[in-house]
Parts: structure tokens; C-alpha cells; sequence
């Protein structure tokens, strides 16, 4: 599972160094969220073109899912790009897919937090409505919780430990140093972190969030782009008999000067 890829600075890493990642660590089948990918926000279909050209299976999203506006048009075109399961029924997209690796049926889920986001319906209710059935669905169930409040992902986990394979945290950026097998089976961490500029404050100029901090005048918030970059992510091990989880690593890589240019170019 990859953190939010932010702007051009994530999608060089996820370009130019994904598949060595994988390669690394010897895994199977990986999940991005690309919902920062495009100027911080969104994603564009021709990024996420891009993006899909590195051995990504599933893409999640979370609160900026439709804040590039040609995303409600192209949506539904890409199986394997997720919104959250919270978006009342008649927007386009889908929550849940299924992929199947090697003979095991790989179910992945988005779903967005309340606490300090977007108005949204509850994640537990509607969890309640459909994990069931989606367990008839697949061998492996991964929940990407895209959310701020550290309490709420915490209580999602320990609520649905033992019915899902892995509940992994999206949104803050900041990669958690809390990730472990809970008691019933269910790897989590409270946030995966963040793929992108290193030197920033979430992915964006500091400088800008710093003025905007001090002033309390809204700010129109930048991508940093100079290095250092970082890589997140975290290996989760799920035994396919069973469907529980063996364990949960954090992975992270620091990228200084231009290691990754003269490769795949970014627009």
C-alpha cells in the first residue's frame, strides 16, 4: 500500500522507482491512493494514465476525489479507481473492486472518515451494510480509511478486527508508528503516510502554510517541488487461506538531488 502520492514530486517517485520498490519487497499486488496526485488535489485522467503505467492493481481516493472536475466524466471509465463508499449512491465510481492474483480474490475497499472532514455518511453504518457480502466476495479484504482523526481510524479498526485483512489510514500524510496485527487478525496502521516532497508541510511550500498560519489570510497553496523526495508505503503479508494477516512493515525512501530525473518525465 502506497501513501498519498502528492503532486509531480510523488508521481516521479511512483514512476521512476515503484516497480524496483516492489521488486524489493518481493510483493504481489499494490494499492496507490492517488487523490493528491494532480497540483495537490485530484487526479487528471491523463496522470492517472501515467501513473498506471507502474505496477499499481487499485487506486483509492478520499475527500479530493472529484476536485479535478473532468474526474466525474472519466470515473467510471478506470475499474480499478476507487471513491469512497461514503458519496451517496448516485455519484459515479465505485467503493469495492475485486482483482484476482494467483488464484486468490484480492477485495479492495475505500471509505472516508467523519471526524474534521467533508460532511459524509457514517463509515461504520455503512460498513455494517456491506462487509458481509464483500467478504462472500473476495479471499483478502483491504480497507483504505481515509480520514484526520487518529481516534476514529482506531475505533474503525478495532471495530472491524477480524473482518477485514488489513484497515490501513490515508489523508494525513504523516506515516504512523503504530502499525501491528491486531488481536483478531486485522494489520493496521493509523496512516500510511505520504509519497512526495519531503521539505513541505504535507506536500505544500511551508513557507505558504506558515504565512497562512500567522495571518490567517487564505493562502493559494503550491506543490513543493525541490528535493529531497520521500517514498511511503507499508508490506502487508495476508495469508490467503485464511485471510488474516502474518504482519505489517513500514517502508519508507529518501530521494536527494535528481536521482529520479532522466527517466519517466512528468508533465
Amino acid at each position: 500500500m502506497v501513501g498519498d502520492v502528492v503532486g509531480r514530486p510523488g508521481r516521479k517517485v511512483i514512476l521512476n522507482d515503484l516497480a524496483n520498490i516492489k521488486k524489493e519487497c518481493n510483493a504481489d499486488f499494490v494499492i496507490a491512493n492517488l487523490e493528491n496526485a494532480s497540483a495537490g488535489k485530484g487526479v487528471t485522467e491523463q496522470n492517472l494514465k501515467q501513473l498506471l503505467t507502474a505496477p499499481i492493481d487499485v487506486v483509492t481516493m478520499g475527500n479530493h476525489t472529484f476536485h479535478q472536475k473532468e474526474t466525474v466524466n472519466y470515473i467510471s471509465k478506470y475499474p480499478m479507481m476507487l471513491r469512497p463508499l461514503n458519496y451517496p449512491s448516485e455519484v459515479p465510481g465505485k467503493a469495492f473492486t475485486v482483482k484476482e492474483h494467483k488464484g486468490t480474490r484480492i477485495g479492495v475497499l475505500n471509505i472516508s472518515g467523519q471526524a474534521y472532514m467533508p460532511d459524509m455518511d457514517s463509515p461504520f453504518q455503512l460498513t455494517d451494510n456491506v462487509i458481509d457480502q464483500l467478504n462472500k466476495e473476495c479471499d483478502i479484504l483491504i480497507i483504505d480509511f481515509h480520514g484526520e482523526a487518529t481516534g476514529e481510524k482506531q475505533a474503525y479498526a478495532n471495530c472491524y478486527d477480524g473482518r477485514a485483512s488489513a484497515i490501513v489510514g490515508t489523508h494525513t500524510h504523516v506515516q504512523t508508528a503504530d502499525n501491528r496485527v491486531l488481536p483478531n487478525g486485522t494489520a493496521y496502521i493509523t496512516d500510511v503516510g505520504m509519497t512526495g516532497p519531503q521539505d513541505s508541510v504535507i506536500g505544500t511550500e511551508k513557507e505558504i502554510i506558515i504565512k497562512k498560519l500567522r495571518t490567517k489570510i487564505p493562502q493559494r497553496y503550491r506543490v513543493e517541488l525541490k528535493y529531497p523526495y520521500q517514498f511511503n508505503g507499508v508490506l502487508i503479508d495476508i495469508d490467503e487461506k485464511t485471510g488474516k494477516a502474518r504482519e505489517i512493515k513500514r517502508i519508507f525512501k529518501e530521494y536527494e538531488n535528481t536521482v529520479l530525473e532522466g527517466k519517466y518525465k512528468t508533465d
